[in-house]
């Protein structure tokens, strides 16, 4: 269950608000669909309730014993937002099996590497679907698209005036909100990254798709955060395809960061959206010279 613990701790925080004492939890598959998850979480959930005494389970009799206390749920810093945890999945189904356009994509066994039901995952799919990346086939089969160069110049116009928003308004983030803490870690990760001369492209690609969501956050803008979806398939795996210089590629943009996290720390906004904006041209550069285009 370590892979699937976020799946299952919020899974189980949403079940206790069904435990009325006195009371019987619905059936298995009632749940699946209330909760969104697989059965075997299902289990996994209705299994630790009965451990702490929350409910009796004698295979379909489902008693509730005592109401959940706030001590029974699991804290929010370790539970996710299920879509988030599907995305992720995704995402790294794409990384692991070096995604070419074609690729097929089982919602089936998505839906059983996260732990939750074919239904999330089918409106996961179905949302990330309308960028055009990916298409849906029979048999609850996707596909993996190529998409054109056209395609690629309008998602970087769209890109570069959500981040230079994004960034001013980070810049001006009161000096005590918790988003620079987060900036101080993320740099010092940056330097870390670029002293070692592995490269390690898998963890760059997780720090910068953060480092931006981080900046994309000020804005406070859902639709700025829903764009990334579409981001970050492109910048962070797309160009995988193109594997040559990828380590020069990759520190470049880590010292591009640093420079553009010391203009964040500057709250001066003409450097912010300076060196934003040259950030900016080389993420369009890198886009066009690694990607093989469907024209």
């Amino acid at each position: 269950m370590a892979r699937q613990s976020n799946v299952f701790k919020q899974a189980y925080n949403r079940a206790l608000a069904l435990a009325v004492p006195g009371e019987h939890l619905a059936s298995e598959p009632e749940l699946c669909q209330h909760l969104g998850v697989s059965r075997t979480t299902v289990r996994a959930v209705l299994s630790r309730m009965a451990d702490v005494g929350i409910i009796s389970w004698d295979k379909r009799t489902k008693e509730v014993l005592r109401a959940p206390t706030p001590d029974d749920q699991f804290p929010d810093d370790e539970t996710e937002d299920l879509s988030d945890v599907i995305e992720q999945a995704f995402m790294r189904r794409i990384v692991q099996q070096d995604a070419q356009p074609g690729m097929q994509i089982n919602e089936l066994e998505l839906a059983r590497e996260v732990g939750t039901g074919t239904t999330s995952v089918r409106e996961f799919l179905i949302r990330f679907s309308r960028f055009g990346l990916i298409e849906k086939r029979r048999n609850s089969h996707w596909v993996l698209r190529g998409f054109t160069r056209q395609f690629a110049l309008e998602v970087m116009d769209v890109r570069e005036m959500f981040e230079l928003r994004s960034a001013a308004a980070f810049a001006n983030l009161p000096k005590d909100d918790p988003a620079w803490q987060k900036l101080a870690q993320f740099e010092a990760e940056h330097r870390s990254m670029l002293a070692d001369e592995r490269g390690h492209p898998e963890r760059f690609s997780a720090l910068d798709e953060n480092f931006h969501l981080l900046i994309q956050a000020a804005a406070g803008n859902r639709f700025i955060r829903d764009f990334y979806d579409v981001i970050a398939v492109i910048f962070h795996y797309h160009y995988r395809w193109n594997k040559t210089e990828t380590d020069s590629r990759n520190r470049r943009a880590l010292e591009e960061h640093l420079a553009y996290i010391e203009a964040l720390k500057s709250h001066d906004l003409k450097r912010v959206a300076e060196a934003c904006q040259t950030h900016m041209n080389s993420a369009r550069q890198t886009l066009l010279q690694s990607i093989s285009f469907e024209d």
